[in-house]
């Protein structure tokens, strides 16, 4: 599948794990650029009160949704409705829906009947027709929290064990007929995914040197483009 330019992320907190957010942002980057992340809710609410940090971490703008009618929420219309209105700016061409309610299978239906692609994330409770209203469905039972905020900060050698992952993974999604796949589009989902990447960090001047510098994991291939470009892909050897 071809990456998605501008996805619009659509939290609603009322239906969403906390410490799933990270995870399930990690997920969605892998299918393109996300643009908009909102996470909607009656922030005033007990239930939704440690969500203000991770917000904040994650750089989630926070919807304030009051419930004007005792016991029943109105979290889901405010979320269809900016989800319409973004639609029509004619600008995105992905959504992706973060929740477990049957509520939002129309809206669902309406997006990819207007050309775009949308993704659901929810609990494996989630009704049958929200998930087959989506392209495509992730559970968050199968998202690891483990990829959601660490409690210290993450030491080098295991955010060098990330970028081999992410490498592994750009192979899997971009890979061609021969398994290789071009070191470019490898590094734009490392950024997505890890935004704070910077291959200088690593000691190296290029995500190229990088992969050059382990024989063991990865095969190179150069290749000559128009002009004096070299066109550099790389494959993953059987063990990783």
């Amino acid at each position: 599948m071809k990456d998605l330019e501008k996805i619009v992320l659509l939290i609603d907190a009322d239906n969403t794990q906390i410490n799933k957010l990270e995870g399930v942002i990690r997920k969605i980057s892998a299918y393109g650029r996300i643009v908009v992340k909102r996470a909607y809710g009656n922030w005033k609410k007990d239930t939704l009160k440690n969500w203000e940090s991770e917000l904040k971490r994650l750089a989630i703008k926070a919807e304030q949704q009051f419930d004007y009618v005792l016991g029943k929420n109105a979290t889901d219309m405010a979320l269809v409705i900016d989800a319409v209105n973004l639609l029509h700016r004619g600008i995105y061409n992905g959504f992706a829906i973060i929740a477990s309610d049957s509520d939002y299978t129309p809206l669902a239906i309406y997006l990819r009947e207007s050309g775009t692609r949308v993704i659901g994330v929810g609990e494996k409770k989630a009704p049958e027709a929200f998930r087959n209203s989506c392209d495509e469905f992730l559970f968050l039972e199968d998202i690891d929290s483990a990829e959601g905020k660490a409690e210290e900060p993450m030491p080098e050698s295991d955010k060098a064990s990330i970028i081999h992952t992410l490498l592994k993974k750009a192979a899997e999604k971009y890979q061609n007929q021969e398994g290789f796949v071009n070191v470019s589009s490898a590094g734009q989902l490392i950024k997505r995914e890890l935004p704070e990447f910077n291959v200088k960090n690593y000691g190296f001047k290029k995500l190229t040197n990088l992969i050059e510098a382990f024989p063991e994991k990865y095969d190179i291939k150069k290749s000559p483009s128009q002009g004096k470009a070299i066109i550099v892909t790389y494959r993953c050897k059987a063990v990783v």
